[in-house]
This record gives C-alpha cells, structure tokens and sequence, in this order.
C-alpha cells in the first residue's frame, strides 16, 4: 500500500465565494469552483474581484510534501487570483492527475485543456476533436463529472442550441464565467 500525502488549500475570491483545491503528490487531483456562502455575494451582476486569498491550508499528511507540491499549490492560487480579476490565464501546464481515466476521458480532458480563453465549442465539436464523433453524450457525462474545472475548462462547451448545463452550480455561473472570459452567448 502506497501513502500519499494531500494537501487541501481554500480560497477565497471576492464576490465569487469560496473555493478549494486538493493536491497529492504535486499534482492537482481534485478543484471545488468558488461558491458563495453565507457571507460573499451572490451569483448575481459580476463583482469587482480584489483578491483569490488562500484561507486555509490543512489535512493531515501522512508523509511530507515534495517541495514541488507547496510550489504547484502557489502557482495554481495565482493564476485563480489573476484569472478572477479578469486576466486571460491559461490552466493547460498545471499537472493534474488524469490516472482514473478511461482512454475516452483521457482524450476528452486533453481537448478540454485546448480550448482556448475566451472561447466555446459544443459538446459535438468537443467529442468530434477528442477523437471521438457522435459521442456528444458522453463528452457531456465527462464534463457533468469533471473534478477540475477551469483546469479542464468544461465552462467553455455548450450545447448546440444554447447554454447548456453547468451542474450544481448552474447556467447562472457557467454564463459568468464566460462573461469574465468576454464570450457573449
């Protein structure tokens, strides 16, 4: 049995909420979206973003952190930072861990990890590039599950007649985090 140390970091992000990223290994395995809580702002109108603060830096390790680990969590923290004040930040070089997947969910985060800032391709387009067409379902169910969004920029695949979904946190974010990104849709 192999032990591996993981760290959990929240942040917050002015008028977005509160988030929180998990790192084993200097690999990024798992990010919760800022959502709000009972003291941030509502999904409301986008509001001016200040500061993506780490607020809490705990779990129990069970071995200590590669000095590369405490680097990875810095570097991701600072380009949320710069992503939500509305900097064009690219995700694509974080190292993430991707062995859960399937060959099929491997190719459909690769692609996911192409789509660039400020644009959007449909569930179809994104199968279709993946290597796989006609599986626009399946490409949806990846992005319904994924544990890495703006890493694995789900928010930017729509359906072919609209918005699409965004899961829990509903059309309402997806659209505004799209809207920070410039696309109008």
């Amino acid at each position: 049995m192999t032990l591996v140390g993981v760290r959990e970091v929240a942040y917050d992000v002015d008028g977005w909420g509160r988030g929180t990223l998990w790192f084993a290994d200097g690999l990024l395995v798992w990010h919760e979206l800022p959502a709000p809580g009972a003291d941030t702002t509502s999904f409301g109108a986008p509001q001016p973003t200040t500061h993506c603060e780490p607020i809490v830096k705990i779990r129990t390790n069970v071995r200590p952190h590669r000095a590369d680990s405490v680097t990875i969590d810095q570097q991701v923290l600072g380009r949320l930072a710069r992503y939500f004040a509305g900097d064009r930040v690219r995700f694509d070089d974080v190292p993430v861990d991707l062995d859960w997947c399937t060959d099929f969910q491997r190719s459909v985060a690769e692609t996911l990890r192409a789509v660039p800032y400020g644009e959007v391709v449909t569930y179809g387009e994104l199968a279709a590039l993946a290597g796989h067409p006609n599986a626009q379902r399946a490409a949806g169910t990846f992005c319904a599950h994924n544990r890495l969004p703006l890493v694995l920029p789900c928010h930017r695949v729509v359906a072919a007649g609209g918005l699409g979904s965004y899961g829990s946190l509903g059309i309402v974010f997806k659209r505004r985090l799209l809207e920070l990104e410039g696309v109008r849709l």
